[in-house]
């Protein structure tokens, strides 16, 4: 699990966030920080950075990604031994794969770390930014992950385009907990990214309502929103259909 650490009071609060959804991780604390208790403390990022770069198995930091930047720029050996380092904002808008994005990591804790503050990941590898289709989905508790799967390749084939071209399999917070879904993301290879319940009920992007979503979870719709949502200038190509009890709709995001 990743060390956690901030400078700040307002840092703090997103570290004990993060904390309490990643029960092994460890917190470290800036002195100037109030409330340091359950922390370890620290005086220079520097030389916290240079204790925990050698056998971390990550890093989350909550600041400036330039503090950042200077602090492990001396210990940087290659992309395939340097650990994961994530930077997010003190109010947990982003969160930045920074350092071994790909192959360490980091993209993933991202996402991660994302899905658990509602907020955005920032993920730069052209491999993973080149793709440009997102799956949102919609599924009743319980649903079987291989009915998810079937779902996906469903829609994948009505809209042309392989899984190798998806960016984000999306669907809503209150999902954090299903296993079906999680096992049908690993299946598929593709990374699953969770939309605030709050933001699918402020969306005003344009989306047919599913009124059985509002009866049972309190939300306008799924599939489409989410979809929507996860991507940056996002087009729905698929709008929701339902494949054996599993609700899909497809998204491209319209890139510059």
């Amino acid at each position: 699990m990743p060390d956690l650490m901030t400078l700040s009071n307002p840092g703090a609060k997103v570290a004990r966030k993060l904390a309490a959804a990643l029960p092994a991780s460890t917190l470290h604390f800036h002195e100037a920080v109030e409330d340091c208790g359950g922390a370890r403390v620290f005086v220079r990022t520097a030389d916290l950075v240079q204790e925990l770069f050698p056998k971390t198995d990550g890093m989350i930091f909550i600041g400036p990604c330039g503090v950042m930047v200077r602090a492990v720029a001396p210990h940087l050996q290659n992309k395939l031994s340097d650990p994961p380092v994530v930077v997010v904002d003190v109010h947990g808008r982003y969160a930045v794969s920074l350092l071994s994005g790909h192959e360490g990591g980091a993209n993933n804790l991202s996402l991660m770390v994302a899905n658990i503050l509602g907020a955005e990941p920032v993920i730069t590898t052209t491999s993973d930014a080149a793709r440009t289709i997102i799956v949102g989905v919609g599924c009743r508790r319980g649903c079987a992950g291989q009915a998810i799967v079937e779902a996906v390749r469903w829609a994948l084939g009505e809209v042309g385009v392989g899984a190798d071209e998806v960016r984000f399999l999306a669907s809503a917070d209150i999902k954090t907990d299903e296993p079906g879904l999680r096992q049908a993301a690993i299946e598929l290879g593709m990374p699953l990214r969770l939309i605030s319940s709050d933001d699918i009920r402020a969306c005003t992007r344009d989306f047919s309502p599913t009124p059985l979503a509002g009866e049972r979870v309190n939300l306008p719709a799924v599939a489409e929103p989410v979809a929507l949502l996860a991507g940056r200038r996002t087009t729905l190509i698929l709008p929701k259909m339902n494949r054996n009890g599993v609700t899909v709709a497809v998204a491209r995001e319209n890139c510059l």
